[in-house]
């Protein structure tokens, strides 16, 4: 198994080591089995993340969830149904990202 270097939170230390891998690591961690909603929700963080630069935190996540992958997905109700208890911490280390501003 692949070694990744991360801070002492557990998010990915450099978001370009990111793989899927990653993903499936930090998922077994979190005792979550991605599905295809799942990853379409990963990648469209990396999407955000691509775009702008930084990690998002919940409502950007879900204003750029809705425009992208359409208004039933953007919702708060839909992230935190598959990532509790705080899907924008959850999906940013998932995704390899930073941890993002504002949350705790």
């Amino acid at each position: 198994m692949k070694t990744y270097a991360v801070d002492e939170e557990g998010f990915l230390d450099n978001p370009a080591d990111w793989d899927e891998d990653f993903a499936r690591q930090v998922a077994m961690a979190e005792r979550l089995t991605l599905e295809d909603a799942h990853w379409e929700l990963i990648h469209a963080t990396r999407a955000f993340f691509l775009e702008y630069g930084f990690s998002p935190s919940m409502r950007p996540l879900v204003q750029f969830v809705g425009i992208h992958l359409g208004p039933e997905r953007g919702r708060s109700v839909y992230l935190m149904k598959l990532f509790p208890p705080s899907p924008a911490r959850v999906l940013s280390r998932l995704a390899g990202l930073h941890k993002p501003k504002n949350c705790l």
